[in-house]
């Protein structure tokens, strides 16, 4: 199974972005999704940018892996 998850866009330089999830830092490709900007999200996969997402969307989705997450912690 793949599975790609919302990050934000917090810098660009050329065809990579730095991207910020939960705190965590990480340099990403946007050759994929040429169209992003700063702030921005993005649906992150292998280090990859493949689509931009809304920012309702993005927190959203977020939420619910975190919800999924604290599910696990649990059992």
């Amino acid at each position: 199974m793949c599975l790609a998850v919302p990050v934000r866009i917090v810098a660009i330089e050329g065809d990579e972005a730095e991207t910020e999830i939960g705190g965590v830092r990480r340099r990403a490709s946007i050759a994929l999704t040429p169209e992003v900007r700063v702030g921005d999200y993005v649906l992150l996969h292998t280090g990859y940018a493949i689509g931009v997402v809304d920012e309702v969307e993005a927190k959203e989705t977020l939420k619910l892996l975190q919800e999924i997450a604290s599910v696990s912690e649990v059992h």
